[in-house]
């Protein structure tokens, strides 16, 4: 089961990356954990400076951006393999 990390405070592009993980998710029928990260301290310990920011199996593949949806699916499915 992977292990997703989305890192951000609420803001709008934050909670975007959010839905684009969880519908690609959907759409794939992979499981995985998906843990929503706000306290600015602990993204800080989780080495990303920018938000939003995402962790897929303690790899970070987004820090300070909206990624495409065909991003986070092929983050997804490289993690997944």
């Amino acid at each position: 089961m992977l292990n997703i990390k989305v890192l951000g405070p609420g803001c709008a592009n934050c909670k975007r990356v959010e839905q684009i993980v969880r519908k690609v998710l959907g759409d794939l029928a992979i499981e995985a954990e998906v843990i929503k990260v706000e306290d600015h301290g602990e993204i800080l310990k989780l080495g990303v400076m920018n938000t939003p920011g995402l962790i897929i199996n303690d790899e970070i593949v987004l820090s300070g951006r909206l990624p495409s949806q065909q991003e986070v699916l092929n983050w997804i499915t490289g993690a997944a393999s």
